[in-house]
């Protein structure tokens, strides 16, 4: 067998929790749009992947009816003309239908009558995943409360899961009736528990619940097993567990999740852990964190939670789940690590079937497991927030391991935020970034974000480097050998430049027009910025890329030939526009020039008649690098979402920073001396995606950022960023007798 025939499958699945939160339902399917959408599977399918996760969801079907069941026979339906073979998931993180829950005893014989329905409609579907990972589903809802039924006691948790497994047993034999050689794919996450010392015990005791799912449905929870005595001290869970293991239901596929916070630390040292919650068993109070948060990264990493599963059970195994939340590049490492562990599994002579890349869609509102309605939206390998799902990066990846096993993009090189602390063979130096107008408000944010992702990169100032000197040019790019040029270099004194123009059109069109002829020839990505004040008169909603520009002043149109001039020497070049400029760690911008002045009780006069949308440039940065990464070109419009006058901003931060805002007087622009005449309406839409964060949330970020510096008396300085979460578990309770 050649070495490319030996190569895991590549697949793709769909973020579809149907969870209960009290009486309320929540279907990720419906909030990525999906339902709506007729050509998912057409774009999964030209990833080449050779099987998708696909949810046939018992609540929604219960809840929605004929509705739900025509868009589940269209999407089967079409992957069956297509040759992928489908995994149908019938409950995802759910409890079913409003007439039964995780505790009904008659939860598993519902179940299995849906099943039943579901194989009957379908007779040439063989891979069912019954119920998405029983344990955490149990463990959320029965043990922590965060879910439907909202338990929190050790008995509730072994009826969960206990009926949870009978239901996956009652529905392969309902399935099997139908479709005899029918698959069971049981999922589950792959964690692993670490502690301190004094809490080991309490990890050996979750390291071993963590086997649950597998153990039950292979017949091995018997009364020598370790977990027996704590879930057969009810009768009721004891004649469930004599059933299981009297008729076991053994898996063909043990479909494995790993997230980043699948392992676990446990530290009674609660003080070392300011702001995390603190739980505890009855016996002891202690912090539960990612093991990849912990000091010196106890984490043993995928390859080895791998190994565990093949050297304990020696079935056949996928990894079902792999994604990340955070950016794009971070993204590319998880998905990539999890790929090769993957291979050398295979390699090694297990039984390694495929690595499903999850969330293809994104997900909403993870970080808070689901149980709130924040609006936080991660994407996966497309981005629902354009009119159609935008491919992003991950597609790209998962379209080179589909196709050739392999991916390459200089993004991948570095490590990843997870692997902090451990010791890893040095690597070369991949191609940079190279960053001009390194000395500027943004070119430092644009550094500073490539730092804290692990993006190799370097950086020119304005004397360094005249990127309106064609010969300079050639010779930057030749010696940095950069695979991406963002320029963030030009001239931003939108009033001298009326008198300045010759100065202003040399930085703000020469430049960016030959940094983009120049990266057209040698194949570089190009990224560099615009204005908002491309814009003039007549607009009073927010503007749209496809907006025609018609400057009203010397600095927007400088942008404006800008704009025109690098797209026709480098149609590939991506052109973000942006505008005004709020950030903490800048003394000199609007925001940080006010709250200064409120601080001092000095008044402050701001235009009421100039509605515009300020930009975070910490959002702006890190958004425009996973743009860059994604491939994207073009124009795009990246300001934080909203709109407001100067002085309403003035008002706003006041408020926010707690000092005086009738210190603020709002006046007339043409009263404050400016010299170029502004648009009085120029705020920032988007017809191609909304992925910037709201102005609120990024007033409210900048403000704290700088009262924390004051606190500190420290200088300006960058916050760390913080790092991507996925699946935080609150660790309230914890079933230990």
């Amino acid at each position: 067998m050649s070495a490319e025939s030996r190569r895991p499958q590549v697949w793709a699945g769909i973020e579809c929790t149907y969870n209960r939160v009290g009486d309320r339902y929540r279907d990720q399917l419906a909030e990525n749009g999906h339902y709506e959408r007729s050509g998912d599977i057409d774009r999964l399918a030209a990833l080449g992947v050779t099987g998708i996760r696909y949810p046939v969801l018992w609540e929604r079907h219960a809840h929605d009816g004929a509705e739900a069941w025509s868009i589940t026979d269209r999407a089967l339906t079409r992957l069956r003309e297509l040759g992928i073979e489908p995994m149908v998931a019938l409950m995802h993180h759910g409890s079913g239908p409003r007439h039964t829950s995780l505790l009904s005893p008659d939860f598993p014989s519902r179940l299995a009558r849906f099943a039943a329905e579901v194989a009957a409609r379908y007779p040439w579907v063989r891979r069912f995943v019954p119920v998405n990972e029983p344990l955490s589903t149990a463990r959320f809802a029965a043990l922590y409360g965060h879910w439907h039924p909202h338990r929190r006691d050790p008995e509730s948790f072994a009826h969960a899961i206990v009926k949870q497994a009978r239901g996956i047993q009652l529905a392969m034999e309902a399935i099997r009736r139908v479709t005899p050689d029918a698959e069971l794919v049981l999922s589950e996450d792959l964690g692993q528990t670490h502690a301190t010392p004094r809490l080991e015990y309490q990890a050996r005791w979750e390291n071993e619940r963590r086997w649950l799912s597998f153990d039950l449905l292979l017949g091995r929870v018997t009364p020598d097993h370790a977990m027996w005595p704590h879930l057969a001290r009810w009768p009721d869970v004891e004649e469930d567990l004599e059933r299981l293991r009297d008729a076991p239901c053994a898996p063909q596929l043990l479909g494995l999740n790993h997230y980043v916070t699948s392992e676990r630390w446990l530290d009674e040292r609660t003080e070392h852990y300011p702001g995390i919650p603190v739980g505890g068993n009855g016996r002891e109070a202690y912090v539960d964190i990612e093991a990849v948060r912990a000091p010196g990264n106890p984490a043993v990493g995928i390859r080895d939670l791998l190994q565990q599963v093949w050297d304990r059970y020696h079935l056949p195994m996928a990894v079902t789940e792999a994604h990340l939340a955070g950016t794009r590049e971070q993204q590319l490492r998880w998905l990539h690590r999890i790929w090769t562990a993957a291979c050398e599994m295979l390699d090694a002579g297990a039984d390694m079937r495929a690595v499903q890349a999850w969330s293809a869609f994104g997900a909403h509102d993870w970080a808070t497991l689901v149980t709130r309605d924040e609006g936080e939206y991660e994407s996966g390998l497309f981005d629902v927030r354009s009119p159609a799902p935008r491919r992003t990066a991950l597609a790209s990846m998962v379209f080179g391991l589909a196709e050739n096993g392999a991916w390459l993009h200089p993004a991948l090189e570095g490590d990843g935020w997870w692997e902090h602390g451990l010791a890893r063979p040095p690597r070369h130096l991949p191609a940079p970034i190279l960053i001009t107008g390194a000395a500027g408000v943004l070119g430092r944010a644009l550094a500073l974000a490539c730092e804290e992702r692990g993006l190799h990169y370097v950086t020119a100032s304005r004397l360094q480097f005249d990127v309106a000197a064609p010969a300079a040019v050639d010779r930057w790019l030749g010696g940095a050998a950069p695979w991406a040029v963002v320029n963030a270099a030009g001239y931003v004194n939108v009033d001298r430049a009326e008198e300045d123009y010759g100065t202003c059109f040399r930085a703000n069109i020469d430049g960016p027009s030959a940094l983009a002829r120049a990266c057209h020839r040698r194949g570089i990505a190009f990224l560099t910025f615009s204005s908002d004040l491309v814009f003039g008169r007549g607009h009073d909603r927010p503007i749209v890329e496809s907006a025609t520009p018609a400057p009203l002043n010397a600095y927007g149109w400088s942008k404006a030939h800008a704009e025109r001039r690098v797209l026709q020497a480098m149609p590939e070049a991506l052109v973000a526009r942006t505008a005004a400029f709020i950030t903490p760690e800048d003394d000199g911008n609007f925001l940080s020039e006010v709250l200064g002045r409120l601080e001092r009780g000095e008044e402050v006069q701001a235009a009421d008649d100039l509605v515009v949308s300020p930009t975070h440039v910490r959002d702006l940065a890190h958004i425009a690098l996973d743009l860059l990464i994604d491939g994207e070109r073009g124009l795009w419009h990246l300001a934080n979402r909203g709109e407001v006058s100067w002085a309403a901003l003035a008002r706003t931060a006041a408020e926010m920073a707690e000092l005086d805002p009738s210190l603020v007087t709002p006046v007339p622009a043409r009263e404050l001396g400016l010299r170029a005449e502004r648009p009085s309406y120029s705020a920032l839409g988007s017809e191609r995606a909304s992925i910037m964060p709201a102005l609120d949330d990024a007033l409210a970020r900048c403000i704290a950022a700088r009262l924390a510096r004051l606190d500190a008396s420290q200088p300006a300085v960058a916050l760390t960023a913080a790092d991507p979460a996925e699946y935080p578990v609150d660790s309230d309770l914890h079933a230990i007798e």
